[in-house]
């Protein structure tokens, strides 16, 4: 990597993503059951196998935000490299906690 990258930008930026996706979706970033599913489903994810409708706008929205978990968690490793701690709102900690969770309790 070179230069200085705005860590602080691109996470809200994708904080402002993952919300406006959890919109779409109904997420209440708040209920911690629906975020574990949620994050339980994004760690199954497989691209190509599961049966999502490109036209349907949940199932973009869905996929579209397990992508941005990708990025978001992209964006913390570089920026921890860098002895930044970046994060996003509260969206992004929701997601990101519930995701940390399904990992660690899959290898327990």
């Amino acid at each position: 990597m070179s230069g200085f990258e705005n860590y602080t930008r691109e996470a809200g930026q994708l904080d402002r993503e993952i919300e406006r996706k959890g919109v779409i979706l109904g997420i209440d970033w708040s209920d911690q059951a629906q975020v574990r599913a949620l994050a339980r489903e994004a760690l199954d994810c497989k691209l190509g196998a599961n049966n999502c409708e490109p036209d349907d706008p949940a199932d973009r929205a869905r996929l579209e935000l397990f992508g941005l978990a990708q990025l978001m968690l992209t964006v913390m490793k570089e920026s921890a490299r860098a002895d930044m701690l970046t994060h996003g709102g509260a969206a992004w900690k929701a997601f990101a906690t519930a995701l940390w969770a399904e990992h660690e309790a899959r290898h327990a």
